[in-house]
């Protein structure tokens, strides 16, 4: 089997996986690399490794490790890539095409442009593409991306006050559901768990397991438990400080350990609740 690095490329963060030959690569070392679209910059995301091919996956091929020279042209093609994002927002205000631009990025040899946008509508875009391609003397490459992808490529604030996950980090997308915020306590206003792509906050699933394991463990809520202070009802549960609320009677709440509380089951029994 090959032997291959991964490879993340454009400002997507397109993760590739090509064959390093007789360079030995580290973690996030920028290298130049030979793709089915042509020579592209990007970093190196995972060591290398043994990998089988498959059939509808081309391995690209590490030409060499970022030079002065490399660093130098990146700068100009920055500056390239301005230059065609005016001419493309134009070309679409021309056409008045149902789409929203993202981001345009040359291949680093400037051989095909990759236009990233959105939109809610299938988009005819042949007479686009040929009066583009004419104008930027280049292939065009339209890529059509999620509103998760374009929070990604541009970028934001969350409602923490740190940069997006998905900007500073995050690789991969995990589905998030409503019931993670469930399990977790939280507000099911869905307006304050969507992040700034209007979809539910990639955070959500930091904690999920964490908080799904030790619910497991505990009795329903309204359930009759033991504690160190008699038999009471749980009517909360805190996952992050691992205590229960039990109400004993009307208005009378404590607070104890997960440990210290024991479900009592119909029989009269008590079994100890697990962390």
């Amino acid at each position: 089997m090959p032997r291959v690095v991964g490879v993340i490329v454009r400002k997507i963060k397109e993760k590739i996986y090509a064959q390093p030959k007789h360079l030995t690569l580290e973690l996030n070392e920028t290298v130049i690399v030979e793709t089915e679209h042509g020579v592209e910059v990007g970093f190196i995301c995972e060591k290398e490794k043994e990998m089988e091919q498959p059939a509808d996956i081309k391995f690209g091929v590490v030409i060499r490790k970022a030079n002065e020279h490399d660093i130098k042209r990146l700068e100009n093609n920055e500056h390239k890539n301005d230059l065609a994002w005016d001419k493309v927002y134009e070309k679409i205000s021309e056409i008045n095409l149902d789409m929203k631009l993202t981001s345009v990025n040359y291949t680093f040899d400037r051989t095909k442009l990759f236009i990233y946008y959105t939109s809610e509508t299938r988009v005819d875009f042949r007479e686009f593409i040929k009066v583009l391609g004419h104008a930027l003397k280049t292939r065009i490459q339209m890529v059509q991306i999620g509103v998760r992808d374009e929070a990604k490529i541009i970028g934001g604030i969350g409602t923490c006050g740190q940069q997006l996950c998905c900007k500073m980090f995050l690789k991969d997308f995990n589905s998030v559901t409503i019931d993670m915020a469930k399990d977790q306590d939280l507000s099911l206003n869905t307006t304050k768990l969507s992040g700034l792509c209007g979809r539910l906050m990639c955070c959500l699933v930091y904690e999920h397991e964490l908080y799904a394991k030790l619910k497991k463990s505990l009795p329903a809520m309204g359930a009759m438990v033991g504690t160190p202070n008699g038999k009471g009802k749980l009517v909360s549960i805190n996952c992050v400080k691992e205590t229960c609320g039990v109400e004993f009677d009307e208005r009378n709440i404590k607070n104890f350990k997960i440990t210290q509380i024991k479900e009592i089951e119909n029989n009269g029994e008590k079994n100890e609740c697990s962390k």
